[in-house]
């Protein structure tokens, strides 16, 4: 069930990157984050209270809170570098460019997480920031 939620998520965030790409023009970029970001938080609020689980909050322990906030402000930064990004380049190179985050991932949850890095890993990390290259140059 979890590839299904990743293939989905990968569509919808090609369909972000055009979306948005059309939508920035004549926008500054950090307005354009903002308006985004509130039509997100409206969506993520809706689906809580759609599920029921606004009852979960007050489980959420102080190691989590900090570590959700930190991963919010790195969504924060990662949207602002993206959209500004966007907005000045074309999306067939701006998107290639943040999916290094594939490569950055692995290697971060490799040092921090302990995860295993197989060689399997490694290949598919060479093979995206080789594809990567040859999609900018």
């Amino acid at each position: 069930m979890w590839f299904i939620f990743a293939l989905l998520s990968a569509v919808f965030a090609a369909l972000t990157s055009i979306l948005a790409k059309v939508g920035i023009e004549g926008v500054n970029s950090n307005l354009a984050t903002a308006l985004r970001t509130c039509v997100v938080l409206v969506m993520a609020w809706g689906m809580v209270f759609l599920t029921n689980t606004q009852g979960g909050i007050s489980d959420i322990s102080k190691k989590s809170w900090l570590f959700l906030i930190l991963s919010g402000l790195a969504t924060g930064a990662s949207w602002l570098c993206y959209y500004k990004a966007l907005q000045i380049g074309e999306a067939s190179k701006v998107v290639p460019v943040d999916k290094l985050s594939v490569v950055i991932t692995l290697v971060l949850a490799f040092v921090f997480l302990h995860e295993q890095f197989t060689a399997k890993s490694l290949i598919g990390c060479l093979l995206i920031g080789a594809g990567t290259l040859i999609m900018v140059i």
